[in-house]
């Protein structure tokens, strides 16, 4: 493809509104541009690269048994409210009325369709198992889309369903995807792992997020040093201490003091003004849940995990109790709660079971507690693991200890069992003519995130280093003054028995300066790139220069093709796993 023949428009700085490395390097590139908050366009060269993702997962998803269709982007509410989740959603879901009054949304996932389909055509064992799967366009509405395609109202995933007729026959599909999933992101170069996740508002017990690992990732990872345990944060377990409290404290009961800590609320400051370490508060946090109000404690250098409030409790009704509850519940400000004396059931993280000469809230403004102890001052209805996981806590299967990364969710896998199947009528007979719900597994790809992973782990200060597998050309061919008829023709026959060989090149035939065309040339990425002049069509050269390489060198034009192949696997080998 002639440069002067397609739409490259390349810039020289980074756009102002563009936040994270992929963004820039997308817009500079001349890959993607802006049209509103959240939704982007795919020029000629970008979206080449999102069909190559699209292909490596179509060519995975076939190779492992299911089967592609394609359903509607709008869709009737009716079926969401079927399903119980089209409050739940909220205000992420695009929703309008028709001219005939009818309330529709704009497909944010596909479950609820894909479950009215199976359940209108599927109806005997003997039609199961079956794996169905799409690459659709999808539409959330986020509160703040960022990070260009990365978090954005429109984008292209793969979400795929599987329908089984026992957990058996379910275990057995979703290793054949979580198996697909990793051929996938191998394929297109990226540094990712596989951690335990939340399934929220898709449902099932057992789900895992293939992240690619990035700084700029929102999801934090916790993950083990020694055995491989990962999980995402919402997720992430840590082993119970055994008398955690006794190892920085002495085990002896001292005193309960009352002491004045005025305009101190917050744990570092109070920690600050007791002389002690943040470890030694007991953080009291008052909770309405269902609408009533429970007190949850923490350490003080830890932090409450919503998610995992949620599943103790078995409920989504749960928030932070506002100023008006906590004083009419603990009789003080808000800032100073804390759990002697407090009347309502209070749960405890499994960090506190032992919780020796600690300092809390006096339930009073401008006063704390000092050496609290459990069960001499005040008791609680029950321990869980109730906090986010942190660095150096001890891994829950093992010895070993845990980090926190980041990453970019790119690939989400969920056990989801009979949660549509049976909500929604999705059943079939059996061998003994008995009725049963399909067992089902939901398997969903972001596949704009392949795309803006890739550049986010492969880059340098000049520009993308494109995976070979995702590069929208393989090789780059910059023509130095090719207004010279020898260098255009010589260039156009060096492309010939390239294409020949099954190798598609971008030519760079505009008349401009080489500088500027081997700017661009480090900016766009290709993996290889050719260079050719009037001295090399002398010579009968050619330049050679991997994007990955900081130099150059001169190859023989009748060996040009042998020499780019070579250097297309020594290339590919860089991204290999």
């Amino acid at each position: 493809m002639r440069w002067s023949h397609t739409w490259i428009p390349t810039l020289r700085e980074d756009p102002q509104d563009a936040d994270v490395p992929s963004q820039k390097l997308m817009i500079r590139a001349g890959l993607i541009r802006k049209l509103a908050a959240g939704t982007f366009t795919y020029l000629p060269l970008g979206l080449r690269a999102l069909r190559n993702a699209e292909r490596i997962v179509r060519e995975e998803m076939d190779r492992a048994g299911a089967l592609e269709m394609l359903m509607p982007v709008l869709q009737p509410a009716d079926l969401w409210k079927e399903s119980g989740r089209f409050d739940g959603f909220g205000d992420l879901m695009c929703k309008f009325t028709d001219r005939n009054g009818h309330v529709n949304v704009l497909g944010p996932t596909h479950e609820e369709v894909v479950t009215h389909h199976v359940r209108s055509e599927i109806t005997s064992y003997r039609q199961l198992p079956v794996t169905l799967y799409q690459i659709q366009t999808k539409f959330r509405d986020e509160i703040r889309p960022r990070f260009g395609v990365i978090r954005s109202r429109e984008f292209l995933m793969k979400d795929g369903y599987s329908f089984d007729v026992s957990w058996e026959g379910l275990n057995k599909s979703y290793q054949a995807m979580y198996d697909a999933y990793q051929r996938i992101f191998s394929r297109a170069g990226l540094k990712f792992c596989i951690v335990e996740a939340d399934s929220g508002l898709m449902g099932g017990d057992v789900s895992h997020e293939f992240m690619a690992l990035a700084e700029i990732g929102e999801d934090v990872l916790v993950r083990c040093d020694k055995c491989g345990y990962g999980a995402n944060r919402e997720k992430a377990e840590s082993r119970t201490p055994e008398k955690r409290w006794d190892i920085v404290h002495a085990p002896t009961f001292v005193p309960l003091q009352e002491v004045e800590t005025p305009n101190v609320t917050t744990v570092d400051a109070v920690a600050k003004f007791l002389g002690i370490p943040p470890l030694r508060l007991v953080k009291t946090l008052i909770y309405k849940v269902k609408g009533e109000p429970v007190a949850v404690l923490v350490r003080g250098d830890h932090e409450a995990n919503p998610t995992k409030l949620a599943h103790h409790f078995g409920t989504t009704e749960i928030a932070l109790a506002d100023a008006a509850t906590i004083e009419k519940v603990t009789g003080g400000a808000m800032g100073f709660s804390g759990p002697v004396g407090l009347k309502i059931k209070k749960i405890a993280d499994h960090a506190l079971t032992s919780a020796t000469n600690c300092v809390t809230g006096a339930n009073k403004k401008d006063t704390h507690l000092i050496n609290v102890n459990l069960d001499r001052d005040f008791t609680v209805d029950g321990f869980a693991d109730l906090r986010f996981a942190m660095t150096g806590d001890s891994c829950p299967k093992c010895e070993g200890t845990l980090s926190l990364s980041h990453g970019i969710e790119v690939g989400h896998t969920f056990k989801l069992g009979t949660k549509y199947s049976e909500g929604m009528g999705a059943k079939f007979l059996n061998e003994k003519g008995e009725l049963h719900p399909s067992i089902m597994g939901c398997y969903g790809i972001g596949v704009n995130r392949i795309v803006a992973a890739a550049i986010e782990n492969s880059h340098d200060k000049d520009g993308i280093l494109w995976p070979p597998a995702l590069a929208p050309y393989p090789v780059h061919l910059v023509s130095v003054n090719p207004k010279d008829a020898k260098v255009a023709e010589a260039s156009q026959r060096l492309l010939d028995q390239l294409a020949a060989a099954g190798l598609e090149a971008l030519w760079d035939d505009r008349d401009a300066q080489a500088g500027v065309k081997f700017k661009d040339a480090d900016l766009l990425g290709l993996p290889v790139r050719l260079t050719l002049g009037g001295r090399g069509v002398e010579a009968g050269t050619v330049d050679l220069k991997p994007r990955n390489q900081p130099a150059q060198r001169a190859v023989r034009m009748d060996d040009a093709v042998g020499e780019v192949k070579k250097a297309l696997a020594e290339y590919a080998a860089a991204f290999a796993r």
